[in-house]
This record gives structure tokens, sequence and C-alpha cells, in this order.
């Protein structure tokens, strides 16, 4: 039986034996493989890529199997990280004596999930597969009934010389660049190529946990963490003055200074800096900060999160780079689009290559006080719910509660008061509430956190009184 809560807003992801399974695997690669057959026939090639998970060549095989079985041609890039995967692409191979490109790509990978999880980011003609093309994908999967013979036939084909060819030539400018950096790879696949590059650019680097590891042995892979930075942090208060980090499949970037943790959104503004007329897309979670100076010398446009709307957002407007806080940048300027946290290091590195002082920038940026994310637990069945029932509320707030001057429902509310803002949005892939406030004053900062906590409390009681 395929579960239902697989089929996610932006991927496919699950518990590797009871949810992600020889079944249920096939079946993914058969009725995707289906879609991509329908529309491009012979010419179904389907680049696949995994990280460095335990079970992810399992998984391959079983991906492969379902691929094949819909007539699809499956090519294997072996273990890569995601901003590799959808590099491949853009790219020509050469398969049975002609030139191809792929049509579509799949990575396995479980992200910053704990070990026992893995899953399916899939791109399809070059633009992310997700939210109803996933549903609707689970709805047939769940459906059906047939069975796929094993035939996990595969073309290997090698991206990462490509990538890193492309990278050298982006960035040859970098060549014996001499500050001192700092990388943790967390044991994800960030280092099937990265050291190679800083190596060839002659950079003066030292790494952390660099080899793939699918048990990540030293620390878990997720760099929005701040306990997950303790040894990069302590390495930054010696000799090295910058650091990167990134999370399993190093599609998500940590940069640090010897002061700051510079967070995606941030990293956007300093990006434009660079860009005459910049036009930048945000998700809901982004400081204020961002889109009002932004918008004095560009365009900022606010939209959802997650890497597959900001990805299509990002194309409608024809922006320059997109930027989720947790650390996902996506830059169409002088790139292809999508989020890759290795491209990403190298941005950053020609900002302080051509003289740009990150701390002076981060210190001049108007002073501001915003909470991490926090996380309200809820239930899968109740979190929409929630939102909706905090947007009635809203209409009519209680008396003490702050002054309401906007309120934004692109994704969740994002409520604007007088210094500052509040917002609730529902995860789409776990079982909470994000809530994160800010404000030009520490205090109002606490209080917007406060009221809006006690209207969910309300919104909770309301929803328990229904359901009783």
């Amino acid at each position: 039986m395929v579960k239902k809560s697989i089929f996610r807003e932006y991927d496919i992801r699950g518990i590797v034996g009871s949810e992600l399974n020889k079944e249920s695997v096939k079946l993914i690669g058969y009725f995707f493989g289906k879609k991509v057959f329908d529309k491009f026939k012979e010419n179904s090639y389907i680049a696949i890529g995994y990280d460095a998970r335990t079970h992810s060549p399992e998984l391959f095989s079983y991906l492969a199997s379902g691929l094949n079985a819909a007539g699809c041609k499956v090519l294997n890039m072996q273990m890569v990280a995601t901003g590799i995967n959808y590099f491949a692409n853009y790219q020509t191979f050469e398969i049975e004596n002609k030139k191809i490109t792929p049509c579509a790509s799949i990575m396995i990978t479980g992200s910053h999930n704990p070990s026992e999880y893995n899953g399916f980011k899939i791109t399809f003609d070059k633009k992310p597969f997700f939210a109803e093309e996933i549903y609707s994908l689970g709805d047939e999967i769940i459906a059906s009934n047939i069975e796929i013979e094993d035939n996990d036939k595969a073309f290997e084909i090698d991206v990462k010389s490509l990538y890193i060819d492309f990278m050298l030539k982006e960035f040859s400018a970098l060549k014996a660049m001499k500050e001192k950096i700092i990388i943790d790879c967390g044991n994800g696949v960030a280092d099937t190529v990265l050291t190679q590059i800083l190596d060839k650019l002659e950079l003066n680097y030292e790494g952390l946990y660099c080899k793939p590891d699918g048990t990540f042995p030293n620390h878990h892979p997720d760099p929005s963490e701040e306990k997950n930075l303790k040894d990069i942090k302590e390495k930054l208060k010696g000799d090295f003055e910058y650091g990167f980090a990134y999370d399993g499949d190093a599609d998500r970037i940590a940069f640090l200074t010897k002061k700051h943790n510079v967070k995606g959104d941030i990293m956007a503004l300093l990006f434009s800096k660079n860009i005459e007329n910049p036009v930048v897309v945000g998700e809901v979670k982004c400081t204020q900060v961002m889109y009002d100076l932004i918008n004095e010398r560009g365009s900022a446009h606010m939209y959802k999160t997650g890497h597959s709307n900001l990805k299509v957002k990002l194309k409608e407007v024809n922006a320059h780079l997109a930027a989720e806080v947790s650390g996902h940048i996506f830059f169409n300027d002088r790139y292809y689009g999508f989020d890759d946290a290795i491209y990403a290091t190298f941005r950053v590195l020609e900002l302080i290559k051509n003289g740009m002082d990150i701390d002076k920038e981060v210190e001049a940026l108007p002073k501001t006080f915003s909470t991490e994310e926090i996380k309200v637990e809820t239930t899968e069945e109740e979190k929409f719910l929630l939102i909706d029932k905090l947007k009635e509320l809203l209409k009519n707030p209680p008396k003490e509660f702050p002054k309401i001057r906007d309120i934004i429902d692109v994704d969740g509310v994002r409520v604007i008061f007088d210094k500052g803002w509040g917002l609730v949005r529902a995860s789409n892939t776990t079982p909470v509430l994000v809530t994160r406030f800010e404000s030009t004053d520490e205090n109002e900062a606490k209080e917007y956190e406060k009221q809006l906590n006690n209207l969910i409390r309300e919104a909770k009681n309301e929803l328990s009184s229904t359901a009783n």
C-alpha cells in the first residue's frame, strides 16, 4: 500500500522501507516516466543522481526499473549534489551514437532529513515538477495495481566534469585568492566536486567532514540550525576569515564571517548591490530590510516559501536572483535559475574578491530585531485549517492586539504592524506551523510574537470545539 503522505508540495519524501520501498518507488518511476514519454516519445531521456544516503543506490535501481517500464531511457550520473543534477538538464551528452539533452531529471535525496529518510526532487522539461503535479501523480499511483519487473538498465553520464569545467571558466578571476576559508560539507555531497574546484583555483581553504557518509557521523547536515555550525564557528575564531556550510544535498548554504551568520535574505541583498536595476524574489520569511532596500534600486517580489515556488516565480518575473532565509539561493543572472549552494559559494567569494567588506555592509543595514523560525507543533490534518481560522480571527482581533497595517496572505499570513511584522505559515514538509517575528524595537517583536501566539491558541481551541 502506497502512502499518500509521501507526496508533498515540493518533492516526494518518506522513510525508506516502510514508505519508500521496491513497490512504491517502481510505481513512482513508472507513472512519472509515462508523463515524460507521452511528451517526448523516443527522446525520453531522464537523468538521475543521488545523495550519500546508504539506501540511495537501491532506490536508484527501483526508480530506473519503473522508468524503463514506461519506455524512458535512464541516464545515471551517480552521486552528485542537487545543483549538479539540475545542471544536467542544460547539458548535451552522447548516448547511442547521438547527441541528447535530458528532458527530465530526478535527484534521489532526503536533503536535511534524518538518515532513515529519502526522497525525489523532480524536474520536467527544465521546470520544477511539484504541487498539484505531485499530488496527481500520487493519486494515479495509489489507484494502480500493476507490477513492474526489475530492469535497472542505465547509461552512465559524467556531469561532474562538465560542471567543474563550467565553474573554473566562470570563476577564473578568483584564482589564488588569498583569503583563508573553511568549508563544512557535513558528510553530504558538496564534495563530489567542491574541493576539486577549490584546488584548481588554488584557493586557501580547509575542509571539514568532506567525505560523503549518509550516516552523518559528525553532525546533522542542516546548516540552518545553529548547533550544526559549532565546528565551523570554532575555526573562525582562529585564522579563517570566512566559512561556508552545506546541507545534505548541497542546495542550501550557510555563509559566516568572524562576526556574522549571513542569512539567505541578506546574501540576496549583498548580491543585488552589484546588479543594475536588480529584480529579486524573496519568500515570506525574508526581512523587510531586504525588500525595502532592493526596492530603492530595483524591484523585490515577495512569494511563497519553497524551492519549487521560487524557481517558478523567478522565471515568471525574469528576476536576477531569488532567495530563502534558509540558504536556498537561485541565480538567474549568469546561471540557470536553480538553487545551487556550490555555485553560490563562488558568487560570495567573487563579492569579497571585488572588494566588498561583508561585515561593514551587514553592520550598515537598518537595525532590526528578529526571531529565528519558531515552530508550533500541530498535525498534518490541522495545520492548514489553523491558518484559515487565524485569517478569520485577524479580521476582528482582540482589543489589545497591535494595530494591523496590512495582511499579506501569499503563503500563510504575514501581518504588517507599525514597527515590524509577524508571520505564521503551515510547513509544507512537516506537521508544524512556522512563525517568525521582526521589528525595529525588540520589545515590539516580542509583543507581536506573544499576541500572534495567543491567536494561534484561540484558533486551536475553536477547531477543537468544532471537532467535539
